[in-house]
């Protein structure tokens, strides 16, 4: 990354992208690996952060919500009995400590990054405000949105959702174990079949759980088209940011 008296100057977008400003929601599992489980696989978190790094290059704004779900789920503690604003306070924090996590990668690979939290943190994060974030993007850094909406009773998946819309991202991508969607689970049925273009309304319909329908309806309501794709291929990011077809689309049509 250039730098010019010790300001960051942004790389000019590649001629080949399709999108310029986005917003990728991972999951913490994504930070698991394959095999899932708890906590932060570190050869994993390098090779999202090393593909991140890439697409940063090429040019696109990214802005990146990651979810809790390695460490602690909201919900799993409120079904075991928490109350369940307390459960999704600590759901919250577990995803600043994997926003934590990935800035320090990022960086690690020459990828200027800024966590911002919905939860006030100050000491390791900054606070989200809208046009600062917007201001970050313009600048050449990639933003991590921590802590979700900041409320409990919402998931990462609106927070994406919702960051998406403040900061006028070009589409929603959101990184999965899987290909896409499929009309049934594919790991246990192998004649499952993947939908490469979806609406919202069928999506909610038939209540396909790969994302949250608050958010699918928040989407819906403001035209921000969804991408599905499989996380663990490398080089997905940046063929989708790049116009490939790749996994499923959810949209108007």
């Amino acid at each position: 990354m250039a730098r010019v008296d010790d300001t960051i100057v942004p790389p000019a977008p590649h001629p080949r992208l399709a999108y310029r400003r986005i917003l990728l929601k991972l999951s913490g599992e994504a930070l698991c690996g394959e095999e899932g489980g708890f906590g932060i696989r570190p050869e994993t978190l390098r090779q999202v952060a090393a593909e991140l790094a890439e697409v940063h290059k090429r040019g696109v704004q990214i802005g990146i919500v990651v979810g809790g779900g390695n460490i602690f789920r909201g919900l799993k503690g409120a079904s075991s009995g928490m109350d369940r604003s307390q459960s999704d306070y600590m759901g919250m924090l577990a995803t600043v400590i994997n926003s934590l996590a990935l800035q320090d990668a990022l960086e690690k690979h020459g990828c200027p990054t800024r966590v911002m939290t919905a939860l006030e943190i100050r000491q390791v994060a900054e606070p989200y405000i809208r046009r600062r974030a917007m201001r970050h993007l313009d600048k050449g850094y990639a933003v991590i949105f921590a802590a979700g909406t900041g409320n409990p009773y919402f998931s990462t998946d609106t927070a994406a959702a919702l960051r998406a819309m403040e900061i006028n991202a070009q589409a929603l991508f959101k990184a999965t174990k899987v290909e896409g969607i499929y009309d049934r689970d594919p790991h246990k049925h192998h004649d499952a079949q993947m939908f490469t273009r979806l609406s919202y309304d069928r999506f909610l319909v038939d209540r396909i759980g790969v994302m949250d329908s608050t958010a699918v309806t928040l989407c819906r309501e403001n035209k921000m088209p969804i991408r599905v794709f499989k996380l663990s291929d490398r080089g997905n990011i940046l063929r989708v940011c790049e116009g490939e077809d790749i996994g499923t689309v959810v949209g108007e049509t």
